[in-house]
């Protein structure tokens, strides 16, 4: 039980200097949503696309910087 990691201790120590990108990704999958939900005259399911496309863009772009 002394061996396991509390409240977010894992990651102490650690040097983390690669910026979280997820969530730029979403802001921009959010903007390319609403323009094709107002394309496609269904906002819901504009921004509902917009955010998974999101999310798999934020993922492509932490896993790009990753490799050095």
């Amino acid at each position: 039980m002394a061996d396991e990691p509390r409240n977010g201790d894992e990651n102490k120590g650690k040097s983390n200097n690669s910026p979280n990108k997820m969530g730029a990704g979403i802001a921009i999958g959010i903007g390319v949503g609403v323009a094709f939900g107002v394309a496609l005259d269904d906002m819901a399911v504009g921004i509902a696309l917009g955010v998974a496309v999101g999310i798999a863009l934020g993922t492509a772009m932490n896993r790009s910087g990753d490799k050095k």
